[in-house]
């Protein structure tokens, strides 16, 4: 077909041929194949356009089956480009016969030093109906799972496993279909992530209130989690001067910050990855206190649990600007009466919902069903909180059975800028530690796993953050500049290298970036795939300020081969944007037409009118002329 194309069009225009992937290239018709490792196409459009600034073309023919996947922003109608149409011939069959293909894999956070993570897996087959299909993962090349899958033909299927990552080093887990020789292609049927070691014991701050029964037994369980520090800050009264006092259990080092009670100072209270205000009133923290709560949150990344009646009272944190922070709006249509007793009547038994059926906070089993089954016999809680419903954004995990079987949220989470927010309504949790066989752990697991995720998203002072790039392809890498209070630090030198699975040692040239404040970014190109370390070395003269490491896995996934098929859509719409037409193979006859057409289109438009002070030329003749003038007045003594 190319040459086909190229010898038609040879007879009324000079033609030239390009080829497309990582870029633009002129290369030899018989010389073109389709090998590249990402498609580029605006991209490609835009380099092609710039290739030919300020000749006359009749326009743009794209080959292609329409899979874009660069980055590129570059808008195929902008500015000139309206000048250029592009004719767009699709590649391709517009239906997958037979293929098999590993649509996406996620894994969940990290709860657990010692506990599994969920990996979930989504297939799709077509063309085979329902014949069986095995499924491997590996966990740095050495097999954890193998088994026998049969999807139905057509209709994606996901399948989760459970598996435990190293805790010193990176783990890079891949799912693979085992190929069928009649498949279109077997390079969309692998599929690997990235998971990264869980990094320091993560520093919680614990503001406890009265009665303290239930955070008593919360924060025995998180004292025995290896990968926790817990502080927390106790209010027994007044003294004799009517000073507020306060009992400090805190980690060495951290208890004189904590004497004076809940911490003021930005620096002192966003060196915690969570904060946890247990049965606080609302009269508790400051106004001044309650802001930089919020401020911990949003700017920081930091996590926040709010847990106890009267956190949640309507004389607790639903008044103050923590409200905002909830998940869920602070009071229901029908009153929040806390019930007490509940547990004689039936009631405050807990279920888990579809979205905490998938969230690592409420995961007890390997498998869902035996998450299901643990959850079941959980003994109903003492009394729960009336809340209302879920915000927009946030997630209802579990729900428990209020007066008249009312459903009311027990569990729910959300997103609050660039940290993480948690209420749990219940009272007297610690009946799952008690009421249940001492071998148990769903009480230590279930609170365990909620302290870890809300921590885990607090980023370093100093932080990474890495893209998943195809090999081949270029991308950027991004370093955070903060002190204690996280608060972006100028006049820095970042100094950052790379190191590949080999132990090649690249080093990369980081400047900083104008729009992001304390932000240095880097440029690079991903030659191969492979699992990389990524280090960033802060420096202030010659004082070290500081360091971060990270991993990043290039080529986890070919997207050039994701969904083989005929994309039309893409093509029409570049095409169509641009003056140009999609065209279908049995269509190829009109394409000279349509060129000469486009010719005849640009040579009758009328010319553009252009604002003279737009051009450069003005900008150089005023800057003449002022200059012409200062030389007279100085000559002739003018002021």
């Amino acid at each position: 077909m190319k040459s086909e194309i190229a010898n038609k069009l040879d007879q009324q225009f000079k033609v030239e041929v390009l080829s497309a992937g990582e870029g633009v290239t002129e290369t030899p018709i018989d010389r073109i194949s389709p090998d590249a490792r990402s498609s580029d196409l605006r991209g490609a459009l835009a380099a092609a356009r710039e290739r030919y600034s300020g000749q006359r073309i009749a326009g743009i023919v794209l080959l292609s089956d329409g899979a874009d996947t660069g980055s590129s922003s570059a808008s195929p109608s902008s500015g000139d480009d309206a000048d250029v149409p592009v004719f767009a011939v699709g590649l391709g069959a517009p239906a997958v016969t037979k293929d098999r293909e590993v649509l996406g894999v996620s894994v969940g956070d990290p709860a657990l030093s010692d506990s599994n993570v969920e990996l979930s897996a989504t297939f799709v087959s077509h063309g085979f109906g329902d014949a069986p299909v095995e499924v491997r993962v590996t966990e740095n090349g050495r097999p954890v799972h193998i088994r026998k899958l049969t999807p139905r033909d057509g209709v994606p299927y996901t399948e989760r496993f459970r598996v435990a990552p190293r805790q010193d080093v990176a783990s890079v887990y891949s799912v693979e279909l085992n190929a069928d020789p009649a498949e279109l292609t077997d390079g969309n049927n692998k599929y690997a992530v990235l998971v990264r070691p869980p990094g320091r014991a993560r520093r919680l701050l614990l503001v406890e209130g009265a009665p303290g029964y239930e955070h008593s037994f919360v924060k025995r369980a998180w004292l025995r989690d290896r990968g926790l520090e817990v502080d927390s800050v106790v209010r027994k009264g007044t003294n004799d001067r009517g000073e507020e006092t306060y009992y400090v259990q805190a980690m060495k080092g951290r208890a004189n910050s904590l004497a004076a009670g809940y911490p003021s100072s930005r620096d002192i209270l966003f060196n915690y990855d969570l904060i946890i205000l247990a049965n606080v009133e609302g009269g508790l923290l400051t106004r001044d206190q309650l802001a930089l709560t919020s401020d911990f949150v949003a700017e920081r990344g930091g996590g926040l649990l709010m847990l106890g009646s009267r956190s949640l009272a309507p004389d607790g944190l639903s008044r103050t600007p923590l409200e905002e922070l909830m998940p869920v709006e602070a009071s229901d249509r029908v009153g929040r009466a806390t019930v007490s007793s509940a547990a004689a009547l039936g009631l405050n038994r807990v279920s888990l919902t579809p979205d905490g059926e998938r969230h690592p906070v409420m995961q007890l089993g390997a498998t869902l069903d035996e998450a299901r089954k643990e959850w079941s016999i959980v003994p109903p809680l003492g009394a729960s909180t009336a809340l209302g419903e879920a915000k927009p954004g946030a997630s209802v995990l579990a729900i428990t059975n209020g007066p008249g079987g009312r459903a009311r949220p027990l569990v729910a989470v959300q997103r609050y800028g660039h940290g993480r927010t948690m209420v749990f309504a219940g009272e007297a949790s610690w009946r799952w530690r008690m009421m249940l066989p001492s071998n148990n752990k769903t009480y230590e697991t279930f609170w365990r796993q909620a302290g870890r995720w809300l921590a885990a998203g607090a980023p370093e002072p100093i932080a990474l953050t890495l893209p998943s790039p195809a090999a081949g392809s270029t991308g950027r890498l991004d370093v955070d500049v903060r002190d204690a209070g996280f608060r972006a630090l100028p006049d820095v030198t970042v100094l950052m290298h790379m190191v590949d699975s080999t132990g090649a040692r690249r080093d990369l040239q980081p400047i900083a970036d104008p729009t992001v404040a304390g932000r240095h970014s880097a440029s690079f190109r991903a030659d191969h795939s492979g699992l990389f370390r990524v280090e960033a070395e802060v420096r202030r003269g010659n004082d070290r300020l500081g360091s971060a490491v990270d991993w990043m896995l290039v080529g986890g996934a070919d997207r050039e081969l994701t969904d083989p098929r005929l994309n039309a859509d893409v093509l029409r719409r570049l095409a169509t944007d641009s003056g140009g037409a999609l065209l279908a193979t049995n269509e190829l006859d009109q394409l000279s037409r349509r060129l000469a057409q486009s010719v005849a289109r640009a040579a009758d438009a009328p010319r553009r009118e252009r604002q003279l002070w737009h051009t450069p030329w003005a900008f150089l003749l005023i800057i003449g002329i002022l200059s012409v003038e200062w030389g007279l007045r100085r000559r002739w003594g003018l002021r």
